[in-house]
């Protein structure tokens, strides 16, 4: 696991500090240090140190607070140490007030987690150099729609929520999506959450006639809702969406419940070689480790490239695909990723996985 007193110390542990002269990219590294963000920041950190050590760069470590109006004196930070490219971005307050200075520098900004499409829609109207290695706003709703649109549509289908903002507007992007294409769902409900049981709710369900559900809801309540309906032998096919990545507890889910999240990087082949690295320098590759070290990765090879080819860096970032340990990445016109990253994954005994093909 990584150490939590300070990204400093990591990184001279992985001996990824700034060196006193500057060797191949400079890459700036902006991620919290401190504070209730700091773990998020040190699997930043840990991530794209790993890779610029490994690819002979030089890193420039900078704090990222997340507070209003913080972002212009990081990217003062970030020019006067001459960085060529800066990933990580944490925090939209960070990325509101850098963009206007790194555009004005010739630095384009890689964040591996601000999907705000608000911000994108204003870096692409005023030039800022934004690019987005995350899922935008929206993808999660996307994914999922593209989903029950291809599996469920000849079926009885029914759609819940748990009444959260993200709850609620998840579902009525399905079930607005599912009226353009002519479908109307048999059931429709706000569960109350947090509940031990929820048998009324599954036979209430049965009586509907509905075999297909989507769940807008935490773990947990799909957890509880999954039993029930075995217990009282109501045959579901269950999905849910990202919010299904969070511990197995305290209830365990069923095998066969299915989500569209963010696939778990560490399981897919891929990933093996970088994950095994990583761990033989102590560092566990979760959560923001294995993207921040594909940005990295990228904005090293997309500035190599762009020196050899005597062309602008954010030109590079646009015309080029990468092989990264999380997969093949490359940016759209608009600075989005030009894949989709969330996947239909199942549950499977002790994590989620690629649902298993059908057998002929």
């Amino acid at each position: 696991m990584i150490n939590l007193r300070g990204i400093a110390a990591f990184l001279t542990l992985l001996g990824a500090a700034v060196p006193s002269h500057a060797a191949g990219v400079t890459i700036g590294v902006v991620a919290p240090q401190n504070g209730t963000l700091a773990l998020l920041g040190a699997q930043i950190a840990a991530g794209a140190g790993f890779e610029i050590q490994q690819s002979g760069n030089t890193l420039v470590a900078i704090n990222e607070t997340c507070e209003e109006n913080s972002g212009a004196a990081i990217a003062d930070a970030l020019i006067n140490a001459k960085v060529q490219v800066a990933i990580g971005f944490l925090c939209s307050e960070t990325l509101e007030g850098a963009l206007p200075k790194l555009k004005d520098a010739n630095i384009p900004a890689i964040t591996v987690s601000v999907r705000s499409r608000i911000l994108m829609e204003d870096a692409l109207k005023n030039g800022w150099p934004l690019f987005r290695a995350a899922p935008a706003d929206g993808a999660e709703a996307a994914k999922i729609i593209e989903i029950i649109l291809k599996d469920w549509a000849a079926d009885p289908i029914a759609l819940i929520e748990d009444g959260t903002i993200h709850g609620r507007e998840l579902t009525e992007a399905v079930r607005n999506a599912l009226e353009q294409n002519g479908l109307k769902p048999v059931f429709t409900d706000t569960y109350r959450p947090g509940q031990e049981q929820q048998i009324a709710l599954v036979r209430r369900l049965k009586r509907a006639g509905a075999t297909r559900v989507f769940i807008g809801g935490d773990r947990n309540d799909v957890a509880v809702i999954a039993r029930d309906a075995k217990a009282e032998n109501i045959p579901l096919s269950i999905l849910g969406g990202d919010a299904m990545r969070a511990a197995d507890q305290p209830l365990p889910l069923i095998t066969g419940v299915r989500a569209v999240a963010l696939p778990e990087y560490t399981v897919r082949p891929e990933s093996a070689a970088a994950a095994d690295a990583l761990r033989a320098k102590g560092i566990e590759p979760e959560g923001y480790v294995l993207p921040s070290l594909a940005a990295a990765l990228i904005a090293g090879q997309a500035a190599e490239a762009a020196a050899a080819a005597s062309k602008p860096l954010q030109e590079m970032l646009l015309g080029t695909t990468f092989q990264t340990p999380i997969g093949t990445m490359a940016f759209t016109g608009a600075h989005e990723l030009s894949q989709n990253p969330y996947r239909l994954l199942e549950w499977r005994g002790n994590g989620f996985f690629p649902p298993a093909a059908p057998t002929q």
